[in-house]
């Protein structure tokens, strides 16, 4: 596991420098962004670089409201295979109502 965040992240880390972020410090902030907005290569590094336990860890107790309703279920039925019923997406997925 690297130490570093690496730069190719900071279009979906926008908010805060890569060199500043700290990979455990700001765990749910990195885990967060880049499930909910990372691509096939930022969701490899995300796995690559965090244990799958800490990765729905973050998912499940420290939800964001920012994703899209397939991003959801791909990442719950798959990635992280939760597929049981009690996840609900009004927690998960942002509506633009």
């Amino acid at each position: 596991m690297s130490s570093k965040v690496p730069k190719f992240l900071q279009g979906v880390l926008w908010s805060v420098p890569c060199e500043k972020l700290n990979l455990e410090k700001d765990k749910v902030y990195i885990i967060n962004q880049v499930l909910s907005l990372g691509t096939l290569e930022m969701l490899k590094w995300l796995f690559a670089n965090y244990q799958t336990a800490a990765i729905k860890e973050v998912f499940l107790e420290k939800p964001i409201r920012d994703y899209t309703t397939s991003r959801f279920h791909l990442l719950k039925d798959y990635l992280l295979s939760l597929s049981d019923d009690f996840l609900s997406s009004k927690r998960y997925v942002r509506d633009f109502l």
